[in-house]
């Protein structure tokens, strides 16, 4: 990844995804991103956390700025992905959304070699904004 935007995590977040990187039975790819993406997020309580913010289970609207294709997704835990739209935190794309703001990108190696730049656009639905503190 080139470019590594400032991020935040809620507190929560934080302890429920290290306690999934705790349960892995293989420390792969994908749990190395989630980890140096957890390593380098600024944490904050629950409450703390501004609306524009990816969180757990946030529902996201971001554009991959090459094609300009539009995607609506919601962040998961592994066990919740798979439905439309649902993307693992596991994800390359997952990891790399996490604690996102509106208006920053990410750099982020898609399969095959090549690199995608999502820009998030709007965070569409947030637990937190919510009230929704055990999703």
């Amino acid at each position: 990844m080139n470019s590594s935007p400032t991020i935040t995590i809620t507190r929560l977040d934080l302890q429920r995804l290290e306690r999934l990187l705790d349960s892995l039975d293989e420390f792969g790819p994908g749990a190395e991103a989630l980890q140096a993406e957890l390593d380098r997020a600024e944490v904050v309580g629950h409450d703390e956390v501004p609306a524009g913010v990816v969180t757990m289970n946030s529902r996201v609207h971001c554009r991959e700025e090459s094609s300009g294709k539009d995607y609506h997704l919601t962040l998961v835990y592994p066990q919740d992905a798979g439905g439309e739209g649902k993307v693992s935190i596991l994800a390359p794309v997952g990891s790399a959304l996490l604690g996102l703001s509106v208006g920053q990108h990410i750099d982020w190696p898609a399969p095959g070699g090549k690199q995608l730049k999502l820009t998030l656009l709007e965070v569409e639905y947030q637990p937190e904004a919510a009230g929704e503190y055990d999703r």
